[in-house]
């Protein structure tokens, strides 16, 4: 990737990834979330 200036389908791979990454991030934030909810109710603290 030492292309400079970026061709257009390693932009578009680029654009790609980075929403997979924030789609995955957003999952990783609600599975925390989530296991947090559980934990909190299986201790008796709601």
């Amino acid at each position: 990737m030492g292309d400079f200036p970026p061709k257009s389908d390693q932009v578009k791979r680029l654009r790609d990834l980075e929403a997979e990454n924030a789609r995955l991030r957003r999952a990783v934030a609600d599975l925390t979330r989530d296991k947090l909810i559980l934990k909190e109710a299986a201790s008796g603290n709601f």
